[in-house]
């Protein structure tokens, strides 16, 4: 690789990290909602929602394309979202 493009690469995976600290904290967020959501949930039935699964990946699917984005993208990275916060869901699940 050439200097100048070590030079460029730096400066983008600088970027790259900012983005990331920006991510991190939206994740906090989206925990907090979460969080809130699972003290109004009285069964342990009640954390996976099959269609609204479904839907939320829809539009997601819809703002990728309209956004030039790759939706395989997209798709992957809210699915394991999703999943990853029904598995967060079901270790923090209080029986009532």
């Amino acid at each position: 690789m050439s200097p100048i493009n070590k030079i460029k690469l730096k400066k983008l995976r600088q970027d790259l990290d900012k983005l990331d600290n920006s991510f991190i904290k939206l994740i906090k967020k989206r925990t907090n909602l979460v969080k809130e959501v699972l003290k109004l949930k009285q069964y342990k039935n009640e954390i996976v929602d099959k269609k609204r699964i479904k839907s939320i990946l829809n539009q997601i699917r819809k703002k990728s394309i309209k956004n030039n984005i790759d939706p395989k993208i997209t798709n992957r990275i809210w699915k394991n979202m999703i999943m990853s916060y029904i598995d967060y869901e079901r270790r923090n699940f209080k029986k009532k």
